[in-house]
């Protein structure tokens, strides 16, 4: 059910939620979420390798990327625009993009030509080395450089 803001336009919204390469859980999780937490839904786009939510709150869409990221481990980039000035406050537009990581925990993966396991995905990437059981912690940013190992 699409619930309109009172003393708003239809198309009125505060911020951009991204999908990139996402699995379906991801977005069934988001269209959960997004009633739950009471965010307001403009309009929604299919992208090539996503969808754009448009929603009526940058503080819950903020904090609606930060859960995707602790619950499905992925990179959250947040850059804000300018939208317009009201009563000598600047109001900004967020864009937040969450890229789903192509790998789990639990997953063995291969980076940079050795083998780990994926201990931990939330705030960062936390893999342990098969052979010394050395831990390296990355961030999300750092994930393209990390492949799954076919099995």
């Amino acid at each position: 059910m699409v619930r309109t803001l009172v003393g708003k336009h239809t198309e009125y919204y505060e911020a951009i939620l991204q999908l990139r390469n996402v699995s379906q859980e991801v977005i069934d999780f988001v269209e959960e979420e997004i009633p739950r937490v009471q965010l307001f839904v403009s309009k929604v786009l299919e992208e090539k390798t996503g969808l754009d939510f448009y929603l009526s709150d940058n503080s819950l869409t903020r904090i609606l990327a930060k859960k995707l990221q602790t619950k499905f481990g992925g990179e959250v980039l947040i850059t804000a625009t300018l939208h317009t000035q009201k009563k000598d406050k600047e109001m900004y537009r967020l864009t937040i993009l969450f890229r789903q990581a192509p790998f789990a925990k639990g997953d063995v993966v291969v980076k940079s030509g050795e083998r780990y396991n994926v201990l931990a995905m939330a705030k960062e990437i936390i893999l342990q080395h098969i052979n010394t059981g050395k831990k390296v912690h990355l961030r999300y940013r750092e994930m393209k450089g990390i492949k799954k190992e076919v099995e």
